[in-house]
């Protein structure tokens, strides 16, 4: 079993060289890749057997590295990520410097910050988003734990994270909700 710093630096060398990675978020397992490579993010969409059409989410580590990847975060949008007592993401408008396959037909993007140990160290010292979309075939369960992924996706990817691969424990999708600039609030997942 490779320690937890190791894990962390193999995973984003392998994020650098444009690799998709399995690895342990705040909420499901999930398939990432560098947000802003769009050959990477495209590569996530084959192996989730997915349709390029469903936008993925980005996971970020911080206020300060959500608000480079989006040209005007809503007040609101702080507030409701503050309060809230579960993962969330929120849908915003305004997607820069990402892959544009990533993006909705729109132009919005699905961020979330991450509070996690893991997932947010490994966001940080990559330094950029990641794109986190559950380890799954498309229309199939996401992966609550390592146990669960299925074989054929741990064969597709480049790297597979090793830590926390002994939980045992339920774990769901964040909640997302969509934001437009005024503020107006929709929920799209609860």
């Amino acid at each position: 079993m490779v320690n937890y710093e190791k894990d962390i630096k193999q995973a984003v060398e392998v994020l650098r060289q444009g690799g998709v990675i399995l690895y342990p978020t705040d909420t499901v397992w999930g398939i990432g890749c560098d947000a802003t490579n769009d050959e990477a993010v495209k590569r996530v969409y084959q192996i989730k057997q997915r349709s390029d059409s469903k936008a993925m989410i980005c996971l970020v580590d911080s206020d300060a590295r959500l608000q480079r990847y989006v040209r005007q975060v809503p007040d609101v949008a702080w507030d409701v990520m503050q309060l809230s007592v579960k993962p969330i993401t929120v849908i915003l408008d305004g997607a820069v410097n990402l892959a544009p396959s990533l993006l909705a037909e729109d132009g919005s993007v699905a961020m979330r910050i991450t509070r996690e140990e893991f997932s947010r160290q490994l966001c940080y010292r990559f330094q950029k988003p990641l794109v986190s979309t559950s380890a799954n075939i498309s229309g199939m369960p996401p992966a609550q734990n390592y146990r669960d992924i299925d074989p054929a996706l741990l064969q597709s990817v480049d790297y597979v994270c090793t830590s926390r691969r002994q939980e045992k424990k339920p774990h769901t999708p964040s909640s997302i909700i969509r934001l437009t600039p005024d503020g107006q609030v929709s929920v799209i997942r609860r």
